[in-house]
């Protein structure tokens, strides 16, 4: 038996939370939320419409959260997972064309904003500092990929048994990548959208983030 799951972490997201997971839950078996020390009713939320939680009683970081969301796939036996934010700027009814990449052999399935020369709505700002952490990883593992810190990702069985973070902060998205290399994951994108007329569309601004890669 194959399982699929969405993970998500999640920081006081109460206002969107709910849609995401119902979103997800059309196109996966389970539906994981890490929640990172919300001091909202996120988590209420979360379980009151099935999910599995994983709570942090602090928080603890976006790294801490996406090293948790590896360790219930692995605890929940999933053969594939999906990590899409809670903040609702990802769009859940492209699941299915990062999970089809991996019924072709691909371990990991990166969605991006700027592959086929897209990226046109991405705020000057943020495509700026996205493009500098392309090119830090690019120098750190020499992965080339036109989205490195995308946060919508799909991986498959070896990717979820071999990634074990270590960072905490937002640079774990880096981190995955040199981890994918050294464990000589195959791996591609796919184009995906994302909203920029969300209330917090990232935890942190990529021009603070930057150093950190």
């Amino acid at each position: 038996m194959t399982i699929t799951i969405a993970a998500m972490p999640a920081y006081n997201e109460s206002h969107s939370i709910a849609d995401v997971i119902q979103g997800c839950k059309k196109y996966v078996d389970r539906v994981v939320v890490v929640d990172d020390g919300s001091t909202d009713n996120t988590v209420d939320i979360a379980e009151s419409l099935g999910a599995y939680v994983v709570r942090h009683e602090v928080n603890q970081g976006y790294g801490a959260a996406l090293r948790h969301c590896f360790e219930a796939a692995r605890n929940l036996g999933a053969s594939s997972m999906v990590i899409i934010d809670s903040d609702g700027q990802h769009d859940p009814s492209e699941i299915p064309k990062l999970l089809e990449p991996l019924r072709d052999g691909f371990d990991l399935v990166i969605g991006s904003r700027f592959v086929n020369g897209n990226g046109k709505n991405v705020p000057i700002y943020r495509k700026f500092g996205m493009k500098v952490l392309d090119v830090a990883t690019y120098i750190a593992g020499g992965l080339h990929v036109t989205d490195s810190q995308s946060g919508f990702r799909a991986y498959g069985k070896k990717a979820i048994e071999n990634i074990n973070l270590n960072g905490t902060d937002m640079s774990a998205g880096s981190e995955i990548l040199i981890q994918a290399r050294d464990h000589k994951l195959k791996f591609t994108e796919v184009e995906i959208h994302c909203r920029y007329d969300l209330e917090d569309c990232s935890s942190e601004h990529p021009f603070i983030h930057g150093p950190r890669v």
